[in-house]
């Protein structure tokens, strides 16, 4: 029924894209409030508009990036080649973005506004046109989630380098100056991330070509509205990246202060989840060739509720031993949903084309990106408020109320937005027999259509 199956190198290499964009990625969802807070010194408050903005301006680029992928082909392909020619650009805005300028507060503030920008803008040209090469290289929707398993193993390398790498590299080479000690370090995954790209690019092959409808972008809207999963997709992932970002946000502070550890406390603290979460890249994959992967994600985010409550209401401060066994069970369930999410979308998008009879394809990858951005965006200003308002102080002695602030923030609070999240994934219907049957639909209607094309229409005869 289904023709491409994939090469576990074309696999390896469609992975290799993801682990580029979690170097970013990554970083804003677990390093780069605390960089900015502790390292390059902007106020919480600060910070939470920094957020805002940028999303603001993803959700222009954002469509844009989405609609030109559907505009342009060539002949490598018509996402591969922005993995290609935008690689170094992208390698260099990593580097820009964890540079900290000398100069007073609103010279720095001013430099964090125009290079956070910088690589969030080059984060969305790369992003969308890879989150959409999943759905043109091959047609078999279990192929699409075992190479998604493969994409979401190698992020989560990528969160573990950024999480444990570069912290330990940043005060090896920064010594008495960490601020350079970023700088080079995340200059290293920079660079990482450009190769990674150039890797994905040469060991990854376009089979598909989809039908494309050119409608304005009116009309693509209209569309992706009466898509009825997709639109159920958007408010998982917003919900989903809230709690997550969120999490991930304060872990170091948390680490830091609520455990009273040191930067080894704080590494190994990261790094337990960022564990956890490759374990359960492995495990969602085998449990979903036996079981329904929707029924997975809706009820592992409802269990993540209840393991937050239960993490903040048992762990102590100081206490390690609980502490990292509760959130390393916390971080295993959280990411058990993640390759079903994303080979969903490209799912969601042929569920769209069933329903309506024109494909939609770029705004929706495009959407789905603005999406998660949008829940980070929201994640990001969230931390900064709850911050200032349980009066967190970089690098001091914090009062019983910030330390209550900080363990709601990694535990209670996101573990809501996960709650909504699987609440959510309850409306959504497109199972793998869902799929099946849709899809035979579609040949069957295809098959009618060239049949009734060959039927040799009878000659009619005159009565004279």
């Amino acid at each position: 029924m289904y023709k491409y199956k994939l090469p576990v190198i074309e696999k390896i290499g469609f992975g290799a894209g993801d682990m580029a964009v979690n170097v970013v990625i990554s970083s804003m969802m677990l390093i780069i409030t605390f960089f900015y807070t502790d390292i390059f010194g902007i106020r919480a408050q600060d910070l939470a508009m920094l957020f805002i903005v940028v999303r603001l301006i993803d959700a222009v680029t954002d469509p844009l990036m989405g609609m030109m992928t559907d505009k342009f082909t060539t002949r490598w392909g018509r996402y591969r080649p922005y993995l290609a020619f935008l690689a170094i650009p992208f390698g260099i805005s990593v580097y820009l973005a964890f540079s900290t300028p000398d100069g007073d507060y609103n010279t720095k503030l001013v430099y964090a506004y125009a290079t956070y920008i910088f690589v969030t803008i080059m984060f969305t040209a790369v992003t969308i046109p890879y989150i959409s090469l999943i759905s043109v290289l091959t047609d078999d929707p279990k192929e699409r989630l075992s190479a998604n398993g493969y994409r979401l193993f190698f992020a989560k390398i990528a969160a573990f380098l950024v999480t444990i790498i570069v912290p330990q590299l940043s005060a090896a080479w920064g010594q008495d100056n960490i601020q350079l000690g970023y700088q080079y370090a995340m200059g290293l995954m920079g660079l990482m991330g450009t190769l990674l790209f150039l890797f994905c690019f040469f060991t990854t092959k376009e089979r598909i070509e989809h039908v494309v409808d050119k409608k304005p972008f009116k009309e693509q809207v209209k569309l992706l509205v009466k898509n009825d999963q997709w639109l159920i997709l958007c408010a998982v992932c917003v919900t989903g990246t809230v709690g997550y970002v969120i999490r991930g946000s304060v872990a170091a502070y948390y680490a830091k202060y609520y455990l009273g550890g040191d930067a080894g406390i704080i590494s190994a603290f990261l790094a337990t989840g960022v564990a956890a979460a490759i374990l359960a890249m492995v495990a969602s994959t085998w449990i979903t060739k036996k079981h329904c992967k929707i029924k997975l994600f809706r009820y592992s985010q409802i269990a993540v509720a209840f393991i937050s409550i239960a993490l903040f209401l048992l762990v102590g401060q100081g206490d390690y031993a609980l502490a990292f066994v509760l959130y390393f069970l916390l971080s295993f369930v959280v990411d058990l949903h993640a390759p079903v999410f994303w080979s969903a979308i490209a799912e969601a998008v042929d569920y769209g084309t069933f329903k309506t009879g024109k494909r939609v394809s770029g705004l929706a990858f495009g959407g789905i990106s603005f999406s998660q951005k949008f829940g980070m965006g929201i994640a990001g200003a969230i931390v900064g408020w709850l911050l200032t308002y349980f009066e967190y102080v970089p690098n001091e002695v914090q009062s019983d109320h910030t330390l209550t602030g900080i363990a709601l923030m990694l535990t209670v609070i996101p573990g809501f937005f996960h709650f909504l999240m699987g609440a959510f994934m309850f409306k959504y219907k497109v199972t793998d027999k869902y799929y099946h049957s849709m899809t035979a639909t579609n040949v069957l209607d295809k098959e009618e259509n060239l049949s009734d094309i060959k039927t040799p229409i009878p000659a009619t005869t005159s009565a004279n």
